[in-house]
């Protein structure tokens, strides 16, 4: 695992996206739908490669890869600058009294970032985490930790039953990214959910 500008561009980065003050945005389909579509356009067009990917309603976690001649903090932040307009254009289905305390955070939340009439939906970029492709134990702690979240806030009670996850893909059934499914990991998760009828039971519910 590494951080900061010590990485091989073959790395998977591990990325968090974060909603100013910890609003729960993504508790209404319409924004759930930013993220997920905005994933697959990125897929497709802008040299994003998805491994694993979970969205909770404040934050959002990816294991992620930039093709060749790709920067991939390029890509974080035009990810953010682009949800952020989309998320911004779909608030208007909000009942008036949120859409104007939604506002008013992304609004303040940009004037201290020194953002003048911008409004400001994600906290600024955490550094991305590299982790080398070919370390699969290393590679496995991260997918069980994104893939957990659900979980954990007893959303649900196996990682596969979420939606807005690449835990389906990684159970055989298709989820709604374009993930690029690592062999070596479904191989293990496959064992995994065999030997325990769910992906792993390193964290224990409370």
């Amino acid at each position: 695992m590494q951080s900061g500008d010590q990485f091989n561009e073959k790395d998977a980065c591990f990325i968090t996206f974060q909603t100013v003050d910890w609003i729960d945005i993504f508790v209404r389909p319409v924004y759930k739908q930013v993220i997920v579509h905005t994933l697959n356009h990125f897929i497709e067009s802008k040299g994003m490669i998805v491994y694993a990917w979970c969205l909770m309603t404040q934050h959002l976690h990816l294991l992620a890869q930039a093709k060749p001649g790709i920067n991939i903090a390029d890509l974080q932040a035009e990810y953010r600058k682009f949800t952020t307009k989309k998320i911004l254009e779909a608030i208007d289905t909000e009942p008036p009294a949120r859409r104007d305390w939604m506002l008013n955070r992304f609004e303040t939340s940009g004037k201290l970032l020194g953002l003048i009439k911008e409004y400001e939906v994600w906290q600024q970029c955490n550094e991305p985490i590299h982790f080398d492709l070919a370390r699969i134990e290393v590679l496995l702690d991260q997918f069980d930790f994104i893939h957990q979240n659900p979980v954990r806030d007893k959303v649900v009670d196996m990682a596969g039953e979420y939606l807005y996850s690449s835990a389906r893909d990684y159970s055989g059934m298709k989820g709604l990214v374009n993930v690029a499914k690592l062999p070596a990991i479904e191989q293990q998760l496959a064992a995994a959910e065999t030997m325990s009828g769910n992906f792993f039971v390193k964290y224990i519910r409370n």
